[in-house]
């Protein structure tokens, strides 16, 4: 019989926080949460299937922590807009992130908090705008590749470049190379739902029984526009011809101090992700093992991350 799972902290209301909308570019909006205005800020920047709730349960103790705390939504996700140019990678990305906390709210420099594709979009801010980033939290997701590292990656069997699909990873191909048919056979709202509901229920992302019905509901509502939904697979449709703005700065060490958790219950991320971030940060703390956790950490283990993060930025709250 399985132990129960550690209470987590409860879940705010759909319309517990006020959504700011700022103009980060001339053809661009993004919509995000900021809480704690004065204290240190914190980005946390959402993945796929995910949006600015999927940090709901950490918002507001970090911002008791004494943190100003910035959540927005991707651009084409959630309540932010959509490109009218179809100009979705991870250097757009990256850049509408760095002009809303750098230009539009003036902070100088900031913590960061990302999984998933959030990931390499925090590893490029880091990489791209030197002095931004003080520090970071890393969890399930790509670990940045290191080309000259080639003879390290095979004294430990690894091959350079991860494996293409983990063993549930069908979807990355579904929407990555055919995307225009997956799209045709979401033609509802409830399919698209369903779609995305799958990530969080069966698809072995998450820990069993992280997420409730009313959970499921809560994830998927900004995901029943297939236009969104479809905006979202993009980064999959890289490594299938898309053509990138530019190179995202994944494929080098990054040496702004990272701490790197992983949840082991995720069976997309591959079990080799905290080795290989072993070799890519060269200022680390961890890799951490987070128990009873999968894909999802900042809800799966709300209590694990919130602890975590005031701790590891806690110095940077009086600099």
């Amino acid at each position: 019989m399985p132990l129960p799972r550690p209470p987590q902290p409860e879940t705010p209301t759909a319309d517990a926080f006020r959504i700011h909308r700022s103009q980060v570019t001339d053809a661009m909006t993004l919509a995000y949460v900021r809480e704690g205005i004065g204290g240190y800020p914190l980005l946390l920047v959402h993945g796929y299937p995910e949006t600015k709730r999927i940090y709901w349960r950490n918002i507001e103790p970090l911002v008791a922590a004494g943190y100003e705390v910035i959540v927005p939504d991707l651009r084409g996700y959630g309540d932010s807009d959509l490109s009218e140019k179809n100009e979705y990678d991870l250097v757009y990305y990256s850049r509408d992130l760095h002009a809303l906390v750098h230009d539009v709210l003036g902070h100088a420099r900031c913590g960061l908090i990302a999984g998933d594709v959030g990931g390499p979009v925090i590893v490029d801010m880091a990489n791209r705008f030197p002095g931004f980033v003080d520090r970071m939290i890393y969890f399930n997701t790509i670990a940045p590749i290191v080309p000259e590292a080639a003879e390290w990656y095979a004294a430990h069997n690894l091959p350079m470049v991860p494996l293409e699909h983990g063993p549930a990873g069908d979807y990355q191909i579904r929407q990555g190379r055919d995307f225009e048919q997956l799209a045709a056979e979401l033609d509802t709202p409830a399919r698209c739902r369903q779609w995305v509901r799958d990530f969080y229920e069966h698809r072995l992302l998450a820990s069993r029984g992280s997420f409730e019905e009313r959970d499921f509901d809560f994830m998927t509502e900004p995901f029943a526009d297939i236009r969104r939904l479809s905006a979202a697979w993009a980064p999959y449709q890289l490594q299938y011809g898309r053509p990138m703005s530019e190179p995202p700065l994944v494929a080098q060490k990054v040496e702004t101090p990272t701490l790197i958790l992983y949840g082991p219950d995720d069976q997309v991320v591959p079990a080799d992700f905290p080795k290989r971030c072993e070799i890519a940060f060269s200022n680390r703390v961890g890799p951490l093992s987070v128990p009873e956790c999968g894909h999802f950490i900042q809800w799966e283990r709300a209590d694990v991350l919130n602890e975590v993060a005031k701790f590891f930025f806690s110095d940077l709250r009086s600099s």
